[in-house]
């Protein structure tokens, strides 16, 4: 944040009585939106998020999803003050680590964090479908299509990763197949980037021991009903094979469910290695190190798929010169 933007958000905050004695800007996504640590003068933290003009719309959506989360018993932050016309709001400060940064402890306690998330994913899961649809557009086809191509532009075809024209056609029309599948189950309220980058380990004071707030949930909208779930499990924590089948034990108990879970990931997955090599394209390349694990771990679900499976040989082939050298 610019000091021209510290001394209008400082200026803001004074005007609603919260003047604060310290703004500390914080480390952002790679979105136009910033972000501070409000030191108030009772001594209590708040974040204050800075909404530029050209995504002024996000904060009225952030509005939106917070009262409609919070009413169904989702751990969000409690929005203290808001003016989304000059775009600033504040809201309560949760913790100053995410989830995805407690990488170093073992998964006997990771686990319990991951089974809070689940818990709130259901919850999210529930809300009222026609509630939702009205803040966002649904996650479909269009959309999932969309975010494959970003994968396809930036990240495979650059790398050779696509094959041959032939080859290319193939994997094409087995990702086509898997959209097809995905969007054609009955869509669910998703958060749409339910994943331990935006989930926030609770202290005591703030919530159960090991439970969880969830941040960035402006972009609720009906998806996939396996969405949240494909996303939670395959993003930067990675959970080992025996934790990870515990945890699909409770949240997706069938072989229908367990397949919608395979294919929403398969999608998920791909997605996201896109997603990060437009990150480095702006500027933000801390997340091409996930990379490599990310594209196995789209190969490991496309093979649990019926359409992926026959193509699991071709795409291992291809893509292995990145997901390989996770085996070496």
């Amino acid at each position: 944040m610019s000091a021209a933007g510290n001394g209008a958000a400082a200026s803001w905050l004074a005007a609603r009585g919260l003047a604060p004695a310290e703004l500390t800007p914080l480390a952002g996504d790679v979105s136009p939106r910033r972000y501070a640590r409000a030191l108030l003068a009772d001594g209590a933290t708040a974040i204050l998020a800075v909404y530029p003009e050209a995504v002024r719309d996000a904060c009225g959506r952030f509005a939106a999803t917070s009262a409609l989360l919070a009413d169904a018993g989702v751990r969000v932050p409690r929005i203290l003050a808001a003016d989304c016309a000059a775009g600033f709001m504040l809201v309560e400060d949760l913790g100053s680590r995410m989830l995805s940064d407690l990488a170093s402890r073992p998964w006997s306690e990771l686990a319990l964090y991951f089974e809070s998330a689940l818990a709130q994913a259901a919850r999210i899961a529930g809300l009222p479908p026609a509630a939702v649809a009205a803040i966002n557009p649904p996650l479909d086809r269009a959309l999932l299509a969309r975010e494959l191509e970003q994968t396809w532009e930036l990240f495979l075809t650059p790398r050779g990763l696509a094959g041959t024209p032939a080859e290319t056609a193939v994997v094409r029309d087995v990702l086509d197949e898997l959209l097809d599948r995905v969007a054609a189950a009955p869509p669910r309220p998703c958060h749409r980037d339910f994943m331990a980058r935006n989930l926030v380990p609770l202290a005591a004071a703030a919530g159960p021991r090991h439970g969880v707030g969830v941040l960035d949930h402006q972009d609720l909208r009906l998806g996939p009903p396996a969405y949240d779930l494909a996303s939670l499990l395959n993003d930067t924590l990675f959970p080992p094979p025996e934790v990870e089948e515990a945890l699909l034990a409770a949240a997706a108990p069938t072989a229908p469910e367990r397949l919608l879970y395979h294919r929403a990931a398969a999608q998920r997955t791909l997605k996201a290695v896109g997603t990060y090599a437009a990150f480095a394209r702006r500027g933000a390349d801390r997340h091409l190190p996930l990379i490599p694990a990310t594209l196995g771990r789209c190969l490991t679900h496309l093979a649990r798929t019926p359409e992926g499976e026959p193509a699991a040989d071709l795409l291992a082939r291809l893509w292995r010169p990145v997901w390989g050298a996770l085996q070496h």
